[in-house]
């Protein structure tokens, strides 16, 4: 089978590196040495938890050294203050405000899209999350599609694309674990800077066996990936090829549509950790590439 993905360009998510607190200088050392192309920034984090001013300088410093932060996970960390579908108007007006000051940050460190959940209020000390069908589609449909009119609009003066994350079901139908959610948020919100990003991980658990449905009703507006894996019961990040995600399946469908662009593996190396070595560094961008290899020769 012809390899139509050597376009395709591996970067590691920033978490792999959080826990070792390492600088962008020792960054740029490992992406060098281990062959990935950059990294995928991630907010309110190390090395990113910075100014605007400062956050140009480390762009400037990845670019300098070929390497680039194409992709940023937007804010997700606070259940409240994160979460575009919030049925509080006060809270949502406050959520956009939140996002566009980070996506001025992402724009300054050079990324060209944000990766934005579509729900953040999971399962939290024994707290269910929404569930679409009890809360009613209409109202939380509603609140997704006012954060993002106001959201894309602002992105326009960047040419700032932003990618909506398929999500984990949690208790039961929280927004983004279902396809049909996916392709609602894409229909009622149509706009050029508007794509997906497919997480295979929470994909797998949403989905199992029927997984790559997934990645079918999102295939025409992904534009960016979060590759990990898992057993399929939880979001354990695990490094694809050590779970139960159909990765031969995956790479034939992307080889044939001919992905180009950066692909971010948001798992840390299967390696000891969490402070990891260069050499698991290398070891990790090595096997992705096999699997790749491996994937299309089935």
């Amino acid at each position: 089978m012809e390899n139509n993905l050597k376009n395709l360009r591996f970067v590691p998510c920033y978490d792999g590196f959080l826990s070792g607190n390492k600088s962008a200088s020792e960054i740029i050392d490992i992406c060098k040495a281990s062959g990935f192309y950059g990294i995928e920034g991630h907010a309110e984090y190390g090395i990113f938890d910075a100014s605007v001013e400062e956050l140009t300088k480390t762009g400037e410093a990845f670019k300098k050294a070929g390497l680039s932060i194409d992709t940023y996970h937007l804010p997700w960390e606070d259940k409240v203050l994160d979460d575009i579908s919030t049925l509080y108007e006060c809270d949502r007006t406050r959520v956009v405000e939140k996002a566009k000051r980070w996506i001025e940050k992402a724009v300054a460190v050079g990324s060209t899209i944000g990766v934005m959940h579509p729900c953040n209020r999971r399962r939290h000390n024994g707290l269910l999350c929404y569930d679409v069908a009890i809360e009613g589609e209409d109202r939380i449909f509603g609140q997704v599609h006012k954060s993002l009119q106001d959201l894309l609009k602002f992105c326009e003066q960047f040419k700032f694309r932003l990618a909506i994350e398929n999500f984990v079901p949690y208790s039961g139908g929280m927004l983004g674990s279902r396809n049909e959610h996916m392709t609602r948020i894409y229909e009622e919100n149509k706009h050029p800077l508007l794509g997906f990003c497919l997480d295979t991980g929470h994909a797998l658990m949403a989905y199992g066996k029927d997984v790559m449905s997934t990645y079918y009703a999102m295939e025409e507006h992904i534009i960016a990936f979060h590759l990990a894996d898992n057993a399929g019961d939880r979001d354990s990040h695990i490094l694809p090829g050590h779970g139960n995600f159909p990765w031969g399946d995956f790479f034939k469908a992307l080889n044939k549509r001919g992905f180009k662009g950066n692909a971010c593996v948001e798992t840390p190396p299967f390696d000891i950790g969490p402070n990891y070595s260069t050499e698991a560094w290398c070891r990790m961008f090595r096997e992705l590439n096999e699997l790749v290899e491996r994937s299309l020769k089935e």
